[in-house]
């Protein structure tokens, strides 16, 4: 089961635009439900990324692990993914060593669209082109500060399928839906 903390920012001064308390941009107009989770590796960086989440207001569930005791991330990763696809949350962040076992753990359920983000421009256009439901980050690879940003334009990147010009990426989702039901049905 899914439990949610809800955290609302009430510091006026830390939600204008440029203040280091919100990230700025289209995406992040309303507080997002968001599953966190990932394997031993990634807690330090998890931990410091549910305090963020919650400093810019968003409902965070944090699905595990707790500790950097080793652990295998997959049933982490999807039960991050899990809470995404059922609707228990909007977002995702699985976090690893690496962040590709958790990106290709998440995407392993239906309707998930991980992506894997160890830099600004991917981050940008796994939301724009692919609307990525779930990030994915190296804690290994990613130092915190970077990770910030990452997560910042990840959150604040709207999906541009949602205008005429952009129809192509709605497309393009479509065959990819397409394929995992393919698969899925063999």
């Amino acid at each position: 089961m899914l439990a949610t903390l809800v955290v609302v920012c009430a510091d006026p001064a830390r939600t204008g635009p440029g203040s280091p308390g919100r990230p700025d941009g289209a995406g992040y107009t309303r507080r997002v439900r968001i599953a966190i989770g990932g394997d031993h590796a990634g807690y330090p960086l998890k931990q410091h990324m549910i305090g963020l989440l919650k400093e810019w207001g968003h409902d965070v569930a944090d699905l595990g692990t707790d500790s950097e005791e080793p652990v295998d991330y997959p049933i982490y990763c999807a039960a991050v993914a899990r809470a995404v696809a059922q609707g228990d949350a909007e977002m995702g962040i699985v976090l690893g060593g690496s962040g590709q076992g958790e990106q290709i753990s998440a995407n392993k359920v239906r309707g998930i669209r991980a992506a894997l983000c160890n830099d600004l421009y991917t981050a940008r256009m796994a939301r724009l082109h692919n609307d990525a439901n779930v990030l994915s980050i190296g804690a290994r690879i990613v130092a915190t500060d970077l990770a910030d940003e990452i997560l910042r334009i990840f959150l604040t990147t709207t999906f541009e399928g949602l205008v005429p010009e952009g129809s192509r990426h709605v497309r393009r989702l479509e065959e990819i839906a397409a394929i995992e039901n393919e698969e899925s049905a063999r």
